[in-house]
């Protein structure tokens, strides 16, 4: 799929554009008050009553309505609340969501050339041409950024009066550091984003990958292998062999621990640094530990049992009080069980890595939007070479389009016609759930394949 430049931009720009239509019909759509779009923890909604109750001098926490960051009230905080010539002061929020994933979008592609170029050159040392032409066709960064801007999850997110996006720029911020070998960037990202919804510690280890061994490629195992079948050869001993063959010695990745020190250092500054804002602005109301305890805290105790579409809701709620805790732990150490086994089969792709914690984080989370899914299917495109033998991809499209249809109108009988109850929207958290967990154990098994063929190509 190759894009000219002119096309790009115009798609770019029309992803824009669509934004902004979708941002004056936002009261119609009441987008905001759509329990897929808006969580607790992301709500526009509730940060404005946060940012009320600062201003009248009590806790930002009184009660149960705000959940997030400190540091997003004063950002925010006055753009929920100040009308300029008589327009409706969510507007300006959706404006500065635009531009987010504007540029989130725009780091997305960065990340993709970066991606894109240290494979091909991974497949010109290992001589196979064959395999570079065909992957050689898709522009994966256009491919990708495109993805994001155009997908509907991520539309209905930027109008929806949702803080989503600012979580995914951080998300993206942390990648594309990791890819770049920025280690203050990519440490800032993964600080911020941690700050903001905990969920994305996780990516803490793709992150040191991406940083110690450099973006994906073909497994070392192969260069070995490569150069194990030309040691049975003869090779002339002139100055292009020699040359060819420190190339390929250089591309056999040994883990740098130069860059993942400076993230570690950098990671602790920039928390210090989080943590000393966070406690100036709540001096007066806690500190830290008020923090703590409404936001992190929130997020792992599952306070709040207001539908979602997720699986955490309908459990929590029918569960005896007395199995709570037990279960508490079950489903929090649920997502760790995944962390170690992927580390070890996929350590050579740290960024396919990332994307799959992202999306384990998206299905796993306690309250998950369909925010975290537009973040997971945009960095899907990043390895469109690599899956574009995924089977069951036409059944993963319809069952996305099936569900993004069926909750709202599950919901709607549920709640405000009283013909349905909490089964019919749950059973559409449970069939999102299957969906994510059929998408993810593809992706995996593509790329091992993948692998697989590389092999095999290299050893005939």
């Amino acid at each position: 799929m190759a894009l000219t430049r002119r096309r790009y931009w115009a798609m770019a720009v029309g992803s824009v554009i669509l934004r902004l239509l979708f941002i004056c019909f936002s009261e119609d759509l009441n987008l905001g008050f759509r329990p897929e779009v808006a969580t607790p923890v992301t709500s526009l909604r509730r940060l404005a009553e946060g940012y009320w109750l600062k201003n009248s001098s009590m806790s930002p926490y009184s009660g149960s309505m705000y959940h997030g960051s400190p540091l997003l009230l004063p950002v925010l905080g006055p753009l929920t609340v100040n009308r300029v010539k008589g327009l409706p002061a969510h507007l300006f929020c959706s404006l500065i969501f635009v531009i987010v994933d504007f540029v989130t979008a725009m780091l997305i592609r960065a990340t993709g050339q970066k991606l894109m170029s240290t494979y091909h050159r991974s497949l010109q040392l290992l001589n196979l041409s064959c395999v570079q032409e065909t992957a050689g066709h898709t522009h994966v960064g256009d491919l990708a950024s495109l993805i994001f801007l155009w997908n509907p999850f991520t539309i209905i997110t930027c109008a929806g009066s949702s803080t989503s996006p600012i979580d995914n720029l951080m998300i993206v911020l942390s990648i594309y550091g990791a890819c770049s070998g920025l280690s203050s960037l990519a440490s800032f990202g993964w600080v911020v984003s941690t700050h903001l919804s905990l969920y994305p510690a996780i990516l803490v280890i793709p992150v040191i990958l991406l940083l110690g061994y450099g973006p994906d490629a073909p497994p070392s195992k192969l260069f070995f292998l490569k150069k194990s079948n030309e040691s049975g050869g003869s090779c002339p001993k002139d100055k292009t062999c020699s040359e060819q063959k420190s190339k390929e010695e250089s591309h056999i990745r040994n883990f740098c621990w130069r860059p993942v020190l400076f993230f570690i250092l950098w990671s602790l500054i920039w928390s210090s640094y989080i943590l000393f804002l966070s406690f100036i602005s709540l001096k007066e109301f806690g500190g830290l530990s008020e923090m703590v305890k409404k936001t992190h805290g929130f997020i792992l105790n599952v306070e709040d049992l207001s539908p979602n579409i997720g699986v955490f809701w309908y459990f929590f709620a029918e569960v005896f009080e007395f199995f709570r805790s037990f279960f508490l732990i079950v489903f929090h150490i649920n997502i760790l069980f995944m962390l170690v086994p992927l580390v070890i089969r996929l350590r050579h792709r740290p960024c396919f890595l990332a994307f799959v914690y992202i999306a384990i984080m998206s299905m796993l989370k306690s309250y998950p939007s369909v925010g975290d899914s537009a973040l997971y299917l945009g960095l899907l495109g990043l390895f469109a070479n690599e899956l574009a033998e995924m089977r069951f991809s036409f059944f993963l499209l319809c069952g996305y389009v099936g569900i993004s249809l069926l909750s709202p109108v599950m919901h709607n009988l549920w709640i405000w016609r009283g013909t349905g109850n909490a089964n019919f929207y749950f059973a559409t958290g449970i069939a999102y759930a299957s969906l994510q967990t059929v998408l993810i154990v593809e992706c995996v098994s593509t790329i091992l394949k993948h692998d697989r063929m590389l092999r095999n190509k290299l050893t005939t």
